[in-house]
């Protein structure tokens, strides 16, 4: 019982931090909206700011992953999918179809050009390649009528969604210009971000779902 209910307030504050992160993102990505090129991250890409080709995908990518975190947080409900299986279907396609026709293509581009020198580039498309593996593997499970794999599939690819917000947080949490190379800093992060989330999703996995495979 105890555990149970640890489990389910562990759940309850692990979508509230998602949400919260989700709004402080939006909060972000605001300052993009004036088109300035030395703005926030822009500051440190003044490489390729006069790229139109980088600058349509960097501008498509952020504009559109919050939308992949917060729709994302519907689809893992219980109570939700009983009672609004159409529009959980909806929901699920608005994030499938972003991720697979939106974001893949403009983060593998970014990608290519990421900060962390070849370590950043790899975590990258590392990422990137994942992202759209377990997202198409959730996609092909459901329409096989395999709900199991799909729910696990599903849980993956929003574990690789998320990492932009545990990227964020490593970086906030212990980043120090004094102390620290950006670029080196950058790079390992990118891979840190990455293996924590696919850490804690195949832990849940192997946890909640007794019939992972």
């Amino acid at each position: 019982m105890v555990k149970s209910l640890g489990i389910k307030i562990a759940k309850i504050m692990a979508v509230l931090s998602v949400f919260i992160f989700s709004i402080l993102m939006l909060k972000t990505i605001s300052q993009y909206t004036t088109l300035d090129k030395t703005v926030g991250f822009l500051a440190f890409k003044q490489q390729v700011v006069n790229n139109p080709y980088w600058m349509a995908f960097f501008y498509i990518h952020i504009f559109s992953i919050t939308l992949c975190l917060l729709a994302g947080l519907t689809q893992f409900s219980p109570q939700f999918l009983r009672e609004n299986r159409s529009l959980h279907k909806m929901i699920g396609k608005a994030y499938v179809y972003n991720i697979l026709i939106i974001n893949v293509p403009a983060c593998f581009v970014l990608g290519l050009f990421s900060n962390g020198g070849l370590i950043g580039i790899t975590g990258f498309l590392t990422q990137d390649i994942l992202w759209a593996y377990f997202t198409i593997a959730a996609v092909l499970s459901i329409k096989k009528g395999n709900i199991i794999r799909h729910k696990n599939f599903m849980i993956l690819s929003y574990a690789v969604t998320t990492t932009a917000i545990t990227f964020r947080i490593i970086k906030n949490l212990f980043y120090n210009e004094k102390l620290h190379d950006y670029e080196l800093f950058y790079g390992i992060n990118v891979w840190l971000a990455l293996v924590i989330n696919l850490l804690i999703a195949y832990y849940f996995l192997k946890r909640r779902l007794p019939h992972y495979r």
